[in-house]
């Protein structure tokens, strides 16, 4: 187990990651801000880096998957959630 398995990764930072990649490759119009998604997930307590590799990134990709199930309901929550307005992280996602 190298020393970057080691580091805490929020499951808050998982599903988030799973979420903006999803909306990258599934929802038109609709663009995530990268430097606001460090944001939020550096204030989770997780390195960003830790999230692109490992258990991390096959839970993401799983959050990822299941949001595709529905990708126009998963679309649509997304932006309820995360875009200019969101009701738990305002100016996650925007206008792609």
């Amino acid at each position: 187990m190298s020393p970057a398995d080691k580091v805490a990764v929020s499951n808050d930072a998982v599903k988030l990651a799973g979420l903006v990649r999803f909306v990258a490759e599934s929802c038109p119009g609709t663009t995530p801000d990268y430097a606001r998604f460090r944001e939020v997930v550096e204030r989770l307590g997780t390195d960003l880096a830790a999230l692109s590799h490992g258990e991390a990134l096959i839970r993401s990709a799983a959050y990822t998957q299941a949001y595709q199930k529905d990708p126009e309901a998963s679309c649509r929550r997304a932006q309820e959630s995360f875009g200019p307005n969101g009701t738990v992280v305002p100016g996650l996602l925007g206008p792609g």
